[in-house]
C-alpha cells in the first residue's frame, strides 16, 4: 500500500491516482463516441437536412479535421499551462458545441458546430494522455492504459449503437444532446479531482500551426470532395488533384520546419528516433482510419439494402462493444506483464480477417446473423489495441515533452481518422458509379427486350446522392401511362435490385482499402522491439530532478 503513492509524481493528498481517472475517461469517452455515432444517422440526415451524401460526409470529416490538426497545438499548451486548465476549457468547449449540434437547423450549420466540437475534442485528448503519464508510476500505468483503452474501444464501437437508438427513438439531434449531462458531471469532478501539475515554458509556432492546418485541409478537401467535382477542374484552372499535391507539398515543408525548429518544434521530431514511437504511430494512423472505414459503409448498407432501422443496424456491433470493454482492460494489464507489441500485433491480425471476413459476406440478401458474428468477433480486435499501443507510444517519453508526445501520437492517430473519412467516402462514391450501372446491366437482360435500352439509360449517368436514401426506383425510366402495371413492376423492381446489389459491391470493395490499411498496421507492430515492461521505467530515474525541482 505504501509503494505506490510515492512514486506518483504530485501530491494527491491522500487519493489514489486511480481518482483521476473519472474525469479523464467521462471526457475521452465523449470524444471517442463521437467520432463513430454520426455514421448511424447518415441516412436520417440526408432527407432531414436535406443535404447530399458528400455534404453529410463533411459533418465527420470536420470534427475529424479541426481535432487532428489541432491536437499538436494543444499538447504543447497541456505542457505550458498544465493539463488540468487545458483539459476544463476543452471540456466546456466540447459540451457547449454538442448542444450546438442538436441545435443546427441546416447541414452547413451543423459542419460549423462540429468543427468547433472538434476543437474542444482537440484541448482534452493529449491531456488524458499526459495526465496518465505523469500521475501513474510505471508498474501501474499498463492498468490504467487499460482503463483508457477500454474506454477508447467500447465508446468507438457504442457509438453506433447508441447513436442507432436514439435517431430511433426521440431523433437524430439527441446523439448530440447526450453528450450535454455527460460533460457537466465530468467538468464536476475535473474541477474536483484532476491535480495541478508542473508546467514548463514553451514557445509557440505559428508558422507550424498554420502549416499544419493548411497542409491537411487541402489533402482532406481534395480526397473527400474529389467525386464532386468529377476529380477535375475545382474553380478556373485549379483541379482536384493539384489541391491534393498542394496540400502534400504544405506538409513536407511542414515536416522540415519542425526539423528545423527542434525542440521547440509543435512535434519536435526527435521523438520519432524512438523505433516503438514512430511504429505506434503508424499503426496508430492504420487503427483510426480503419473505424471509420468499417462503420461509414458498413452501416449505410445495413439501413439502405438490408433495410434495417437505425437501431437495428446499430445492435449488429453490440457483441462487439461488449466484448471490447471486457477484453481491453485484460490487455492493459497484460502489457504490464508481456511486451505489449505482441498485444497489439494479435489485435490487429484479428481485425485483418475481420475486415476482410465481412467484405466476402456482404450482398443483397445476406442473413443478419452472418454479420454480428464478424463484428462481435471485431471487439475483440478493438480491445487489445489502444490501451497496449497507447502504452507502447509514451513508454519512452520523459516527463517536459509528455504532453507533446501525447499530441503527437493522437495527432497521427487522429489523421487516421480525417483520411479515412475523406478516403472511404471518395472510394464509396466512385465504386457506386461503376457498380450501380454494372448490376443494372445483369438487371436488364432478364427484361423485355424493347424496355432494355430506356432502363439502362437511366444509369448511364450515376449520382451517388440519388441513391443516398437507397431507392432504386429514382433510376427508373418515366414510363407511359400505357404501359402495362405488369411491366412497370418488373422495371421498377429490377432498378431497386440494381441498386442494392450495386451498393453492396461497393461497400465491399471499400472494406478492402481498410484491409489493407490494416495489413500495414499489422506489419508496423511486427517490426517493433520486443520491450519487455520493466525497462518501461528506464528513463524515469533521469527526471527525478526535474521533477524534485518544480
Amino acid at each position: 500500500m505504501t509503494t505506490e503513492q510515492p512514486r506518483a509524481l504530485v501530491d494527491l493528498h491522500g487519493r489514489s491516482p486511480w481518482s483521476v481517472l473519472p474525469p479523464l475517461c467521462l471526457g475521452f469517452f465523449m470524444i471517442m463516441i463521437d467520432t463513430t455515432i454520426v455514421n448511424i444517422a447518415v441516412p436520417t440526415l440526408v432527407t432531414e437536412l436535406d443535404a447530399s451524401f458528400t455534404e453529410v460526409g463533411w459533418v465527420n470529416s470536420a470534427y475529424l479535421l479541426t481535432f487532428a490538426v489541432l491536437l499538436l497545438v494543444t499538447g504543447r499548451l497541456g505542457d505550458r499551462f498544465g493539463p488540468k486548465p487545458v483539459f476544463v476549457v476543452g471540456l466546456v468547449v466540447f459540451t457547449l458545441a454538442s448542444l450546438w449540434c442538436g441545435l443546427s437547423g441546416s447541414i452547413g450549420m451543423l459542419i460549423a458546430a462540429r468543427a468547433v466540437q472538434g476543437v474542444g475534442g482537440a484541448l482534452m485528448t493529449p491531456q488524458t494522455m499526459s495526465m496518465i503519464t505523469r500521475v501513474f508510476p510505471p508498474a501501474r500505468r499498463g492498468a490504467a492504459m487499460g482503463v483508457w483503452g477500454a474506454v477508447a474501444g467500447v465508446a468507438t464501437i457504442t457509438g453506433p449503437v447508441l447513436g442507432g437508438l436514439l435517431v430511433e427513438t426521440v431523433g437524430w439531434e439527441w446523439i448530440f444532446y447526450v453528450n450535454v449531462p455527460v460533460g457537466v458531471v465530468a467538468l464536476w469532478l475535473a474541477l474536483r479531482r484532476l491535480p495541478a501539475l508542473p508546467t514548463h515554458a514553451r514557445t509557440f509556432d505559428g508558422l507550424g500551426v498554420v502549416l499544419s492546418v493548411l497542409g491537411m485541409f487541402l489533402v482532406v478537401f481534395g480526397l473527400q470532395e474529389g467525386d464532386t467535382y468529377d476529380w477535375g477542374t475545382v474553380v478556373g484552372p485549379v483541379t482536384i488533384w493539384e489541391i491534393v499535391g498542394l496540400g502534400v507539398i504544405v506538409l513536407v515543408a511542414f515536416v522540415l520546419w519542425q526539423r528545423h525548429l527542434g525542440d521547440d518544434a509543435l512535434m519536435p521530431l526527435r521523438l520519432f528516433h524512438v523505433r516503438n514511437f514512430s511504429l505506434s504511430n503508424v499503426a496508430g494512423f492504420a487503427v483510426t482510419f480503419a473505424m471509420t472505414g468499417i462503420f461509414f459503409p458498413f452501416t449505410i448498407f445495413a439501413q439502405l439494402v438490408l433495410g434495417l432501422s437505425p437501431l437495428h443496424a446499430a445492435l449488429i456491433g453490440l457483441g462487439g462493444s461488449l466484448l471490447s470493454g471486457v477484453v481491453a482492460p485484460v490487455a492493459g494489464r497484460m502489457s504490464d506483464r508481456v511486451p505489449a507489441k505482441w498485444i497489439v500485433a494479435t489485435g490487429f491480425a484479428i481485425l485483418v480477417v475481420v475486415v476482410a471476413w465481412l467484405a466476402a459476406v456482404i450482398r443483397p440478401e445476406v442473413p443478419v446473423w452472418q454479420l454480428v458474428l464478424p463484428m462481435t468477433v471485431f471487439g475483440i480486435g478493438t480491445g487489445m489495441l489502444f490501451s497496449p499501443l497507447a502504452a507502447t507510444a509514451t513508454a519512452g517519453l520523459d516527463q517536459r515533452n509528455a504532453g507533446a508526445g501525447a499530441g503527437a501520437f493522437n495527432t497521427n492517430r487522429q489523421i487516421g481518422g480525417v483520411i479515412g473519412s475523406a478516403a472511404v467516402v471518395a472510394m464509396l462514391s466512385s465504386r457506386l458509379g461503376i457498380a450501380i450501372p454494372a448490376a443494372a446491366q445483369d438487371e436488364a437482360a432478364a427484361l423485355p427486350e424493347q424496355a432494355r435500352q430506356a432502363f439502362l439509360d437511366g444509369f448511364s449517368r450515376v449520382d451517388p446522392d440519388q441513391f443516398s436514401t437507397g431507392a432504386g426506383a429514382a433510376a427508373a425510366p418515366q414510363l407511359p401511362d400505357s404501359v402495362p402495371a405488369d411491366l412497370a413492376r418488373q422495371i421498377t423492381d429490377a432498378a431497386t435490385q440494381a441498386v442494392h446489389a450495386g451498393f453492396s459491391t461497393a461497400v465491399a470493395q471499400t472494406l478492402l482499402l481498410t484491409v489493407g490499411v490494416l495489413a500495414l498496421g499489422l506489419v508496423a507492430c511486427l517490426a517493433m522491439h520486443a520491450v519487455r515492461p520493466a525497462q518501461h521505467g528506464a528513463p524515469q530515474p533521469a527526471a527525478e530532478p526535474a521533477r524534485a525541482e518544480a
